[in-house]
């Protein structure tokens, strides 16, 4: 199935398939039993993916001309209009990841955060998207990190599994428990 799906960098046209994805898996959207298999927490409008696919931190996977997958890669000063990032950004200082001993909002990127259809979830699309974006970021930020909140176990399970990403640290933020999550940009994702 991967075989057919079109890797791209987002443009103004795929802002409204974005969107559709993006209302299918919000967690505000969904039920309790819903959440179980993976969300997003982060809600996009227009204005912002029009900033987002500006500065190329879009990547999308399509289907027949239908975005069924999106990751984003953005930087702290864009994403740092939302609070969670603001105080994750805060913590870069107590942190550290293999020879990262001075994470910064310069050397690092928010990766993140990306969805994938439940339709193509499990075929094998996670990595080819990633290391997508990655070959395309990895000039720009020798470093990515997310946060991935504990109870979305899908996700964590595809980072630490598949994409071989590596918990280094965690925190609180509005009652919700998070791991924050690292990946060495200039690894191929294999």
């Amino acid at each position: 199935m991967v075989e057919q799906i079109a890797l791209e960098i987002a443009t103004l046209q795929d802002i409204e398939g974005v969107l559709s994805l993006q209302e299918l898996y919000l967690v505000s959207n969904l039920t309790e039993e819903e959440k179980r298999f993976g969300f997003v927490t982060t809600p996009f409008t227009t204005t912002l993916l029009t900033e987002v696919i500006g500065n190329k931190g879009l990547f999308i996977a399509k289907d027949n001309h239908k975005v069924i997958a999106y990751v984003f890669a953005e930087s702290w000063d864009f994403f740092n209009q939302w609070p969670i990032f603001k105080y994750m950004s805060s913590l870069f200082p107590n942190l550290s990841f293999q020879d990262f001993h001075n994470i910064t909002t310069i050397n690092s990127f928010q990766y993140g955060p990306i969805c994938i259809h439940a339709d193509y979830r499990g075929k094998g699309l996670i990595k080819p998207l990633v290391e997508f974006m990655r070959s395309h970021i990895v000039d720009r930020y020798p470093l990515a990190l997310t946060f991935i909140n504990k109870k979305n176990t899908p996700s964590l399970k595809a980072h630490i599994e598949k994409l071989k990403w590596t918990v280094i640290g965690d925190f609180q933020f509005n009652n919700n428990d998070y791991f924050i999550m690292a990946y060495d940009m200039n690894k191929v994702i294999l």
